[in-house]
């Protein structure tokens, strides 16, 4: 089973989301390849109900059960962001590189995946082992993976394998996350009688403005969790950006309404609770600006995990690659929190790396470094 061919493969089906393209395809390939290293497989289709009013939300579980041992998940998702600009979905190869969406987030990380279970195939695991194949991670999966639960039982003390994660160490935390659309009312008139109505966007600018105040704050929070080497960063940090704008309808119409997005995420000894009132707070200091949330969405954040199994791990990638440690991911998912819920434990390793431009144009992952996940997977599970 070869890794790149199989990776060539999944980046040729196109799984942009939203709005949320060939599920079943990418499903109707890896069922059948499961099945054959000795799994038992399962189609989920989740009922728009559980996934936001959304349809076609084709998930796979795949298990290799022994009740008897520690209980351990691998975690995938299909989805890829849209790509535009560049021929994404041809996957090509140069210089030890396979380029294609999703090649890094994380249809890469999947395909080393493959060949390590195909080379345990006949051999008995350390684990008793489920792999949950997902959908909409890029969009929002919180309510499809509480769904997901029923399948995967028992949850309660078993290891979540993160396969969404940077290459060279073990990823132990993540950032939390609160996402705002905030809606800014005025009052349309025309523009040459400005004086008798209120122009949203300008006062859209006004709590921009000390929305960026608060954000020399909130970037100074530091966490006592190591961020990875190659952030740049000694210690996770807290974000707050202001990402969108829109606002008015013509060139000569005061606009009566403007949105504003705010991306703020939160170091683990930070929560959604506090992180809202304080964005409120700040909101509500501006006088004379009419606003309120159109949107919010949360992912709380999540304690740091140091767990043996997890040494253990780091001891493999460090025989492995030569590199190693337990560190902060500067990135955020509903996986880790949705763990916490079910009294789970979860870390990751996949093939991502900072110069590998998730969601860029020409998206890409080292070929070597998906082999040596390979490696390291087969002697994690089988040693």
């Amino acid at each position: 089973m070869d890794a790149v061919e199989i990776l060539k493969k999944l980046i040729s089906i196109d799984t942009t989301v939203p709005p949320g393209r060939n599920y079943d395809k990418v499903v109707d390939y890896l069922e059948p390849v499961f099945r054959d290293l000795g799994f038992q497989t399962q189609r989920i289709e989740i009922p728009p109900e559980h996934a936001e009013g959304r349809q076609g939300r084709v998930n796979l579980i795949c298990h290799r059960r022994e009740a008897v041992k520690q209980r351990l998940i691998f975690y995938a998702h299909i989805d890829v962001v849209l790509a535009e600009g560049w021929d994404a979905f041809n996957p090509r190869i140069e210089k030890g590189k396979i380029y294609g969406r999703g090649a890094a987030d994380m249809k890469g990380s999947l395909a080393a995946l493959l060949p390590a279970l195909e080379s345990l195939k006949n051999r008995e695991l350390n684990y008793d082992l489920s792999v949950i194949i997902t959908t909409d991670e890029e969009y929002s999966q919180a309510s499809q993976l509480r769904y997901l639960e029923q399948f995967i039982q028992p949850v309660a003390g078993a290891y979540l394998f993160n396969l969404d994660s940077s290459f060279g160490y073990v990823s132990i935390a993540n950032l939390g996350a609160l996402h705002a659309d905030i809606k800014v009312k005025g009052k349309s008139v025309h523009s040459a009688m400005s004086h008798t109505g209120e122009n949203a966007v300008e006062q859209a600018n006004r709590l921009i403005n000390t929305l960026l105040e608060l954000k020399k704050d909130v970037i100074k929070r530091k966490s006592a969790v190591h961020a990875a080497p190659n952030t740049g960063l000694e210690f996770m940090e807290s974000r707050l950006n202001v990402n969108m704008i829109h606002g008015g309808l013509k060139v000569n119409i005061v606009p009566d309404e403007c949105i504003i997005s705010v991306d703020r995420r939160l170091i683990p000894e930070e929560n959604i609770f506090d992180a809202r009132k304080e964005l409120e707070k700040t909101l509500s200091s501006v006088p004379d600006v009419t606003w309120e949330f159109e949107r919010v969405m949360t992912i709380p954040s999540v304690p740091p995990l140091r767990d043996p199994l997890v040494d253990e791990l780091e001891k493999i990638v460090r025989a492995e690659t030569g590199s190693g440690g337990q560190y902060g991911e500067m990135g955020s998912g509903d996986l880790p929190h949705i763990v916490e819920e079910w009294g789970g434990k979860e870390f990751g390793l996949g093939v991502i790396r900072p110069e590998c431009n998730i969601h860029g144009r020409d998206e890409f992952a080292y070929i070597k470094d998906i082999e040596d996940l390979t490696r390291i997977i087969a002697r994690f599970l089988y040693a």
